[in-house]
């Protein structure tokens, strides 16, 4: 009776720790197995989350207790996986975004966020690699030797994997533009995330497509295409029925500056926050954090437009 009062996340902390400390090396693995199952399907709780800050504070504590997992059973598959998405999104969402928000009043705190930032994007990068090595042994060397014939290996259950890949590829390469080793990977990189695409665009409600707004959103100049960058976003929206902010807020911010379209812009931002972040809960969390990116952008319009 006592045991139905432990509320099960207290139960998975408690697993954890006595995983860690298990003498017995098949029933210690057991455990560990076990808890990084729980692990690795547990991020609908942050995702439904409606406080970004209480999530902020116990990220940290929830990847540190992967990477102890991952030391004792380094080849397990959704804590590989809980590694590359968590780090990512942890990433952008706490560390590179703040380096943005804090660029105009200190930019030595916004350089040191965004060295923070790559660093963790690289960690993320490492384990999704581990992972779809685990998945398909020697996918990381062929990808390099013969992209197409890796890639060409692999299937929709490693779409998420090669998603949150190739994007904390892509974050790591963003912020180390002077790095010529590593912004010669970018074709690599981008290449990841075209297979997800072939394979499920679906994925996420369309997550796949916001990446290629930003890309296409570069311009023509550099390979890219607002045409393309829209149809992007058209797709985006039908996949999720409206109700994901962050297509709205990357067009905005990558396509409606770039060909200055103000009115454009303005318009994508207060319809990205129409948006009822509690009406689709699984998508609470990540509403709320691209509204607030929103209203930050709104509040540098006059900086963002030259008329």
């Amino acid at each position: 009776m006592r045991e139905a009062l432990i509320h099960p996340a207290g139960r998975m902390i408690a697993t954890g720790i006595l995983a860690l400390c298990l003498p017995g090396c098949s029933i210690k693995k057991l455990a560990i197995n076990s808890l990084g199952n729980a692990l690795a399907q547990g991020g609908s709780t942050y995702a439904s989350d409606e406080d970004p800050e209480l999530v902020r504070g116990a990220v940290p504590f929830g990847l540190k207790t992967v990477e102890a997992l991952l030391a004792e059973s380094p080849r397990h598959k959704g804590l590989l996986f809980a590694a590359a998405s968590g780090f990512t999104q942890y990433a952008y969402t706490f560390v590179q975004q703040d380096a943005d928000f804090a660029e105009a009043e200190d930019l030595s705190r916004a350089t040191a966020l965004r060295t923070r930032a790559r660093k963790l994007y690289l960690r993320a990068r490492d384990y999704g690699f581990r992972g779809l090595d685990a998945e398909l042994p020697g996918f990381r060397d062929r990808l390099r030797e013969s992209p197409s014939e890796a890639l060409g290996r692999a299937r929709k259950r490693q779409v998420p994997l090669l998603y949150w890949t190739g994007l904390s590829w892509f974050g790591a390469i963003a912020l180390a533009k002077n790095d010529s080793e590593l912004s010669a990977d970018q074709s690599l990189a981008e290449s990841l995330i075209r297979r997800a695409l072939e394979l499920d665009e679906a994925f996420e409600r369309g997550i796949l497509h916001d990446f290629y707004i930003a890309w296409e959103g570069r311009g023509e100049a550099v390979g890219g295409s607002f045409q393309r960058a829209r149809q992007h976003l058209d797709r985006a929206l039908a996949l999720a029925r409206g109700q994901r902010a962050a297509p709205f807020v990357t067009y905005a911010e990558s396509v409606s500056v770039a060909r200055q379209d103000r009115k454009e812009f303005e318009t994508l931002l207060r319809e990205a926050l129409t948006i009822d972040a509690d009406a689709e809960p699984p998508l609470r969390l990540s509403n709320l954090i691209y509204q607030q990116r929103a209203r930050w952008l709104l509040g540098r319009i006059d900086d963002l437009f030259l008329e």
